[in-house]
């Protein structure tokens, strides 16, 4: 439907029903105007599968939804770095809306990974703002590739669940650009996701349904988001203010309370009608383009599905130890112990929670194809060993040629709501772990987690596999990794740190009542741990294959370039293994010297490559501006500073293979303030600013000049160094205090030719 035939019907509408196309009609569904043929549209949960309830509607997954396919959860999603194989797991959800007649699926959930506690970790991509967005962009890509839409949350600076309804999230700029922004600004600037969700939490004040810095001034004036946004579930706290704001429509419905609040609005004169006419206009667009692009012979494979789940969880698998013991061999016993074998844990509670219409396990997986035996190992009800269920693990580990742990976090550890209180596995599997080692030489480890966890027996054990929460078809998905069917190409979309302590958000996670301070900064993740030269568990970047890759002739298209232009890079890589394998290739940006506090390199871009054995791909990556920027508060944009830039490729974050160099030239010059404070040697980096200062102070401290010839008694007591310091940072106003004809008058008026030296 036009915009203009939109505007048609909007001014047909009365007060009333405007204002009610603002709230649910229920639980799932925007409001109907039959009349005027505007049909109710249902919007779903999603991000990593269908989430449709038919009866009484919930957001917390308390009553059942329909039976549909769990894919794998954000956090394994991510780890595959395959942008096309998220597009294709993208597509087969937006079919599965359509057969299904949904016309947005909430998702997909780009908040930073900002310490590993928060309790919906596994729904998130990374701790890295660039992985966030480029994740999130393939999944809107392939789901709305089919005509339905996606909402991407949580609309800011939401990065944990205490408090979540009320804590305000207090985060300089620099940070909220680089960090918490940028993982939504590339996917809504490329992908175009039909609608946002704003979050809970307030902002450096303000909650985020009522911030028009954020919903108005940043997501649709600057980066050109021309959908609607939505409140999450709840998070309206002031109707009106809200709207005015950009929150254009609350979910679910208040039962017609701010329905009312908004006529008054209007009526009195407190809210201007044009205002609401284009939330309602904005609301309807997305209506008809779903209704008008509706698949009624679209069909939802449960089954087929099922098998492109596996497909997926297949390469989000992270191999992250192996000491020769993996792949398995088929002709070999293998002891599977562990509850997850049986009944895997494979995504996390709360409002993604998927009725999954089967699921495949470990062992439903070997079983009639592999000689393995089972033991239960230890019950995840409660955290306490079971003697029994211990003994026959280690008596089956005895009796096998390899031992394979399925560990992991129990439902009860990640979930929607609140926030882990600790990152380690509950004790009686770490002490399952240990036992089985002791016995069993060639014992693996494989984790179901949403989140990194501590791993006190890492050294004792031959292998260990991340499957995260690898979806209803993980099992399958292990499987074949463990037996070598599919060779492991995932990589980690965050950093293991070594204890829980040693992340940077441990000083302020959670916060005090409701104030939550981000006093880490820019500093998430590897970009802390790098920073500090901190050893971790493991590197954001890594995981381990069963074939090798060289890398060789990294190229740039120029040594030298402005920052307006574009910078070509390309690297070979070559399978020098005897197994195809895909390989992530991790392209790094470092500054050399800057003015600002910068992470030692950061991501910049990343490309998933497919080799046969021997066989080398060129794999080419265009970098611009933002590649070498930081954000500039002081011109509230991205700057890039003149210098020098090193190009690195690495096979993650703490392993670069190769580099080069390269000279960038900044094409804006910041604006500098002088003021009283002003040191000199600020002044001393423009030469046209040192040759005022140094006139002035001459004509202004003649009497100063006889002082000059130091007793030889003062130069003992004044090093060359220490005078130097001393006179670096001086300030302007400093020699007022030293003798002399001058005034504040005077060094007012210094600082003002100084200021007018750029007008």
């Amino acid at each position: 439907m036009t915009a203009d035939r939109i505007k048609e019907l909007v001014a047909q509408m009365t007060l009333e029903e405007k204002a009610a196309m603002c709230s649910g009609a229920d639980f799932w569904h925007t409001e109907a105007v039959e009349r005027l043929g505007i049909p109710a549209s249902m919007v779903s949960d999603g991000p990593h599968g269908l989430r449709k309830q038919e009866q009484e509607g919930d957001h917390l997954g308390v009553n059942d939804s329909i039976k549909a396919v769990c894919f794998p959860a954000g956090c394994g999603t991510a780890a595959s770095f395959n942008r096309e194989l998220i597009r294709q797991m993208g597509k087969t959800l937006g079919n599965e809306c359509q057969a299904e007649g949904v016309s947005v699926i909430l998702g997909p959930a780009v908040n930073i990974k900002r310490s590993p506690l928060c309790g919906r970790n596994f729904e998130y991509y990374s701790e890295d703002p660039l992985v966030a967005s480029e994740m999130a962009g393939a999944l809107i890509s392939g789901v709305q590739s089919k005509n339905v839409g996606t909402s991407i949350k949580h609309f800011l600076a939401n990065n944990q669940e205490t408090r979540r309804m009320s804590c305000d999230s207090r985060v300089d700029e620099r940070t909220l650009r680089e960090i918490y922004l940028a993982a939504f600004e590339g996917a809504v600037k490329k992908a175009k996701p039909w609608t946002v969700m704003c979050s809970y939490n307030k902002i450096n004040g303000t909650y985020a349904a009522q911030n028009r810095q954020y919903l108005t001034d940043t997501l649709r004036e600057q980066w050109g988001f021309d959908g609607y946004v939505m409140s999450d579930w709840g998070a309206v706290n002031s109707r009106v203010e809200d709207l005015k704001a950009g929150l254009d429509l609350e979910m679910p419905g208040s039962f017609g309370v701010n329905d009312k609040m908004i006529e008054g609005a209007v009526l009195s004169g407190e809210l201007d009608e044009s205002v609401l006419d284009t939330a309602v206009e904005r609301i309807l667009n997305i209506v008809f383009r779903y209704e008008e692009n509706r698949d009624k012979t679209a069909v939802f494979d449960r089954d087929k599905d099922h098998e492109t789940a596996r497909r997926v969880a297949e390469e989000t698998i992270v191999l992250l130890k192996n000491d020769g013991v993996l792949p398995l061999s088929e002709k070999r016993k293998a002891a599977f112990i562990g509850k997850y074998a049986k009944t895997p844990r494979y995504q996390g509670g709360g409002s993604s929670h998927i009725n999954s219409h089967k699921v495949t396990s470990a062992l439903d997986a070997a079983a009639g194809v592999y000689d393995v035996v089972y033991a239960q190992g230890f019950d995840d009800a409660e955290d306490r060993t079971d003697e029994k269920l211990l003994a026959e693990a280690v008596e089956a580990a005895k009796n096998a040629e390899a031992a394979v742990v399925f560990a992991g976090l129990p439902d009860k550890f990640e979930s929607e709501g609140y926030d882990r209180k600790h990152m380690s596995l509950p004790g009686c599997q770490n002490e399952l772990i240990e036992r089985i080692a002791a016995v069993q030489p060639n014992t693996v480890v494989v984790l179901h987690n949403g989140s990194p966890v501590e791993m006190p027996w890492i050294d004792r054990v031959a292998g260990v596999v991340e499957a995260y929460l690898g979806g209803q078809a993980v099992g399958g998905a292990v499987c074949d990794i463990l037996f070598g069917k599919v060779n492991p190409s995932a990589k980690l979309p965050e950093t293991f740190p070594l204890k829980l302590e040693d992340n940077p958000s441990y000083l302020s996670y959670i916060g005090e009542g409701d104030m939550v301070e981000y006093r880490e900064g820019i500093f998430v993740g590897y970009r802390y741990y790098d920073k500090k030269k901190m050893d971790v568990l493991f590197p954001f970047g890594y995981g381990l294959s069963y074939t090798t890759f060289d890398y060789a002739n990294l190229t740039v298209d120029k040594d030298r370039l402005k920052d307006t232009d574009t910078l070509r890079v390309t690297v070979d890589v070559t399978n020098t293994g005897s197994m195809a394998g895909k390989e992530v290739v991790q392209l790094y940006v470092a500054d050399r010297e800057s003015t600002v506090i910068r992470p030692v390199k950061e991501l910049r871009d990343f490309a998933k490559v497919e080799l046969a054995p021997g066989e080398t791909k060129t794999v080419a990556f265009t970098l611009d501006k933002r590649a070498f920027a930081y954000y500039s508060v002081r011109i509230h944009d991205w700057h890039v500073e003149t210098g020098e830039f090193d190009i690195l490729i690495g096979r993650s974050s703490r392993d670069i293979v190769l580099s080069r160099t390269v000279t960038v030239e900044s094409t804006v010059k910041l604006p500098f303030v002088y003021t009283t404070d002003t040191t000199l040697g600020d002044v001393r980096k423009d030469p046209r600013a040192l040759a005022i200062v140094e006139g002035m102070m001459k004509s202004l401290m003649p009497d100063l000049e006889p002082q000059q010839q130091e007793s030889d008694a003062a130069k003992e007591a004044m090093s060359q160094e220490m005078a130097d310091s001393m006179t670096e940072y001086m300030p302007l106003r400093g020699p007022i205090s030293f003798g002399g004809h001058i005034t504040m008058a005077d060094v007012q008026a210094l600082v003002d030719r100084l200021n007018a030296l750029d007008e």
